[in-house]
This record gives C-alpha cells, structure tokens and sequence, in this order.
C-alpha cells in the first residue's frame, strides 16, 4: 500500500489514461469520467482540471487561477491541493 500523496509546487498534475473530463451535452454538465465512475463536477473544479495537462505545475495552475478570477492566491492554493490531492487518492488525477 502506498503512502499518503504527495503534491509538491513543481508536480505537473494530469488525467490519467482512461480518465477524461467531458461535457454532458444532455444535461449541460461537465463530468469527470473514469472506469466504473462517474463525477459530476462544478464551476471551479471544471477550471482546475481543464488547466490539469501535464504541463503546467501546480504553481502555475494556482498562479493562473488566481489571475483568472482576481482572487487571493493562498486560498486558490489551498482548495486546489484539498482538491487534487482527493482525486489522486482516488486514482482520477495523476501528479
């Protein structure tokens, strides 16, 4: 069993393979969609994981996103992290 994850300024958060964030043209609701699951994801957490491409560090992200929508960058720093940091324990988000 492996320990707790560990998301550090420089990890380059990603979907793994077999998971991808898609809209529901139906419901116009954006989905988090892996194996057997399905996650049904808000506003906020749409803009984390479309920014999630393996290229960007979670520094980034946070920087981008606090930018974005003119907000106080620690408080982006913490929900991100409280995020990813769930969906890697469960296997939805590769850091």
């Amino acid at each position: 069993m492996s320990g707790p994850v560990q998301l550090e300024d420089q990890s380059k958060p990603h979907l793994p393979r077999g998971v991808r964030l898609k809209l529901d043209e139906t419901r116009n609701e954006w989905m988090l969609l892996a194996p057997e699951r399905v996650v049904k994801t808000d506003a906020i957490a749409v803009e984390i994981l479309k920014r999630c491409d393996g290229v960007a560090t979670l520094s980034e992200i946070v920087d981008d996103l606090a930018a974005t929508f003119k907000a106080d960058r620690a408080i982006i720093d913490r929900d991100v992290r409280a995020m990813l940091t769930e969906l890697a324990t469960k296997r939805m988000v590769d850091l």
